[in-house]
């Protein structure tokens, strides 16, 4: 498994050794957008409601559990 892992390491690493320069600068383009959208947008977007209305684990936790067991219908009743 380890000699599997590590030839398709090779692999990629030549491959991105020998790309050209456009190649490179298209790759820096996608990382950066993919750095907005998971750590930006989570931060301002998504709060961390649990966080916000609960104070302790056990709450969070209870919460949770009560949630998961719920029908879909009154699910949408939290959310407004």
């Amino acid at each position: 498994m380890k000699r599997m892992a590590v030839s398709i390491w090779r692999f990629y690493a030549d491959g991105f050794r020998s790309m050209s320069e456009m190649g490179r600068q298209l790759w820096v383009i996608i990382i950066v957008k993919l750095v907005i959208f998971f750590f930006v947008f989570k931060l301002l977007f998504f709060p961390d409601i649990l966080q916000r209305d609960y104070a302790t684990d056990a709450e969070r936790a209870a919460a949770v559990r009560d949630n998961l067991v719920k029908p879909h219908n009154q699910l949408i009743d939290i959310y407004e």
